[in-house]
């Protein structure tokens, strides 16, 4: 547990903006965090030169060399089959080893998917893994939101194990003893929806969790459910729904606020309203998704993630190395399934 000392694997390679931004979030971190160990996984000569420039002298600070990169664009086959040291599978491998208690990347997510299930396995119980997310609510609060596309389909069975896993990251990051499990539908009647979600939500009635029922698109950010469930494929589509429409909201405020010298005037003294809006609805807050369900740590971080989003993925990965997630996951399906 971090409140001892706990060591978290870096791969410093795999986003969009280079090494360099992972160096700056481990320089965040430290200062943040008096019992943890940093692993920068990558090119050594690189990551050398930057850790001396950025962080200096940091005794809590390793290099594991890494030869190769797993590229954006790669098949996650070619990745798990061809590129066995790269600094995302190194990573990993630091987690199945022992090594280090969580992995953070922002590399490929197929490939970080793929590699982890390969390195790490499943936890008992549990069929696939899924991509769990932290998303803004009304009131200042949050909600989380799983499967977001480890799963493209997906059965009751695994609707009800996005659930039990769901249940736990939203009690361990927000601290809700019994959070509010909804399964996003078409409608929140009993009569609406397919089979597989009237089927889980047979399930989930008969389980201890504190299921509300369903939920539609439209309520998601109302706080009336702490964890939304869904399956893979819906679950992206509504993700990258809500990402657009945030940037359309953007760009009609910048349009309504520079039509003219009186528009100009508004937002000048409405300047600090917008700042807290900004802050408010600024995504690199909920940066760090979780892959449940694998007998280990891994949080995946937004490829475009700069500094400060990428150190608040390492802050998920602190909490959820203290509050030992997979352990905990396992023994609520266990308790579950008897």
């Amino acid at each position: 547990p971090v409140g001892s000392h706990s060591i978290i694997s870096l791969d410093a390679m795999s986003g969009d903006l280079g090494a360099e931004v992972v160096v700056r979030a481990a320089a965040a971190t430290f200062k943040k965090y008096v019992n943890l160990e940093l692993i920068l996984v990558g090119d050594k000569v690189e990551l050398t030169e930057l850790a001396a420039r950025i962080i200096g002298t940091e005794p809590r600070l390793r290099i594991e060399h890494a030869s190769e990169i797993v590229e954006m664009s790669e098949a996650p086959a070619d990745a798990l089959r061809k590129k066995k040291d790269s600094s995302m599978r190194v990573a990993i491998n630091l987690v199945k080893s022992g090594d280090a208690d969580a992995c953070v990347s922002a590399g490929n997510t197929g490939a970080l998917m793929a590699t982890a299930k390969f390195v790490l396995k499943m936890l008992p119980g549990i069929d696939r893994p899924a991509i769990i997310a932290e998303l803004p609510a009304k009131g200042g609060g949050s909600l989380h939101m799983l499967d977001l596309g480890a799963n493209t389909v997906g059965s009751a069975d695994h609707l009800f194990q996005y659930a039990v896993m769901g249940s736990i990251v939203s009690s361990d990051i927000l601290g809700i003893e019994r959070p509010k499990v909804a399964l996003l539908n078409i409608g929140a009647e009993d009569s609406k929806g397919h089979d597989t979600v009237k089927e889980a939500s047979a399930k989930l009635n008969e389980s201890t969790l504190n299921y509300i029922g369903f939920i539609e698109g439209s309520d998601l950010f109302s706080g009336k459910a702490d964890i939304v469930v869904t399956d893979g494929f819906t679950g992206n589509v509504a993700l990258k729904t809500m990402e657009g429409t945030v940037g359309l909201c953007a760009h009609y405020l910048r349009r309504a606020f520079t039509r003219g010298r009186w528009a100009k005037l508004q937002a000048l003294l409405a300047r600090q309203v917008l700042r807290s809006l900004a802050v408010e609805m600024d995504s690199r807050n909920y940066n760090g998704a979780t892959l449940v369900g694998l007998n280990g740590i891994v949080i995946k971080s937004h490829g475009s993630a700069d500094a400060y989003a990428f150190q608040h993925a390492i802050d998920t990965a602190v909490v959820e190395v203290r509050n030992q997630l997979p352990q905990q996951i396992g023994t609520l399906l266990q308790r579950e399934s008897s």
